[in-house]
């Protein structure tokens, strides 16, 4: 039976609602992961330490595109909310065009700024060349990354989560095949894994364009359009805590390959490596269920059905802590094995993984709940308290800690410092959301 965004959620309706979402994203982590077993494997670290420091300077750059899908899923969502159904497609259709102009732009200013981002993170002259060659093929992908991850949001929105999944597991087959057959058949290298990456990416980011370009069942469809720059800023407004999110995780993962050059050398800057390639798969759930959370929020609170808005945040917290303690135990658990697949072949560096990676698992017991009270706030329009959230959270508090916590615990300090960054993230939150609770009666 059809769930539509109307309905009254139950947990087991509300799981089945999300659940493509969820997979949506455990998929996407699990074909990054498999990017990182090859490089590290076929390639070696040098050049697994050199894409672990270009990595966040791409990942800058197709933050838009979380920017337009979460803040324009909110608008869009709460105008379908109102029964404004034209001019949700209107605005959709408008802000597909905006953000393929503005990654354009950043594919070209991209060229610029990454041999000067390399140096600057510490880039020796042997890991310069790989670090060089696996970004500059990955910013030729910069469009369809950004719409990849704008439709994400958006398939949800249209009441059609489950294409969303089969473009990002088609998009995921296609990286994984990619990686085998250029690294492990043909020998090409780092470039072999960004070639891989950036036609998965086509895939994720085209093929969505070409359903809602024709008549299709979903809420949503390309139609004709202008430019409206209200809808543009409130966009923007709404989605800064995402794009908060992604360009201070960027910036924080520079930071931290800086500590870690600084206190351990090329052996820290991979070890971190593996540990953010196998962090995605394990907060998968949280930002899966936030996602596909968020346009059920929107609609209710569009159509002011408040006692809904009061079981969906209710329901939400309780399944969060629920996998909260699941996952932190399954995280440090499987630390050994995890870090095993990456960096069997050097044992020194397989032992600093593992101790690293269970000292960062610690943080799974708040995250969820983070990431869900930005996207809550985000979903009911207010992106200033998300952005204030994603900021303290992504940028402020990670950024103190791991600058501060190495001074007195050493290397375990740039370790533990993701967990001390939630907590007190968490804290915020939590004051958040009692105080809002009466304006938006959830």
């Amino acid at each position: 039976m059809k769930i539509r965004l109307s309905d009254h959620f139950t947990y087991r309706k509300l799981l089945r609602f999300v659940f493509p979402s969820i997979t949506m994203m455990i998929f996407s982590s699990i074909y990054g992961v498999v990017d990182g077993l090859f490089i590290s494997n076929y390639v070696g670290k040098t050049p697994f330490a050199a894409v672990n420091l270009a990595m966040p300077v791409i990942m800058l750059f197709s933050a838009t595109g979380f920017l337009f899908g979460t803040g324009g899923s909110a608008i869009v969502a709460e105008q379908l909310g109102e029964k404004h159904t034209q001019n949700a497609k209107q605005i959709f259709t408008m802000l597909t065009y905006v953000l393929v102009i503005i990654s354009l732009f950043l594919t070209s200013l991209g060229e610029t700024i990454l041999p000067r981002a390399l140096r600057v993170l510490g880039a020796n002259d042997e890991m310069m060349p790989h670090g060089l060659l696996y970004g500059r093929i990955l910013l030729v992908g910069i469009a369809p990354f950004c719409l990849q991850n704008y439709f994400q949001s958006l398939f949800v929105t249209a009441g059609k989560p489950h294409l969303g999944l089969a473009c990002t597991v088609a998009a995921g087959i296609i990286n994984m095949f990619g990686d085998w057959f250029t690294m492990g058949f043909l020998g090409t290298g780092v470039s072999g894994a960004a070639i891989a990456t950036v036609l998965s990416a086509c895939v994720g980011g085209f093929v969505p364009v070409f359903y809602f370009a024709r008549h299709n069942s979903s809420n949503l469809s390309f139609v004709r359009a202008r430019i409206n720059w209200h809808a543009v800023a409130k966009t923007c407004t709404n989605g800064v805590s995402e794009l908060m999110s992604t360009l201070s995780g960027s910036v924080v993962n520079m930071l931290y390959n800086l500590q870690l050059m600084r206190y351990i050398g090329e052996d820290g800057v991979s070890a971190y490596g593996v540990i953010m390639y196998t962090l995605f798969i394990f907060i998968a759930f949280f930002i899966g269920y936030s996602m596909g959370s968020a346009p059920i929020v929107s609609y209710h609170y569009g159509a002011g059905n408040t006692d809904e808005l009061k079981n969906l945040c209710r329901k939400s917290l309780h399944l969060i802590s629920i996998f909260a303690g699941l996952i932190t135990a399954s995280a440090f658990l499987l630390a050994p094995e995890l870090s095993r697949l990456f960096v069997s072949y050097d044992h020194d560096l397989y032992v600093l993984t593992v101790h690293a990676f269970r000292l960062v698992s610690l943080c799974y017991l708040f995250i969820g709940f983070n990431v869900f009270a930005s996207s809550f706030f985000t979903a009911l329009g207010n992106g200033l308290i998300s952005g204030i959230i994603s900021f303290l959270r992504m940028f402020l508090f990670d950024m103190a800690g791991v600058l501060i916590l190495p001074l007195f615990l050493g290397v375990d300090g740039i370790w533990l410092s993701a967990m001390a960054s939630e907590l007190c993230a968490l804290a915020v939150s939590a004051f958040c959301l009692v105080k809002y609770r009466k304006v938006y009666r959830y």
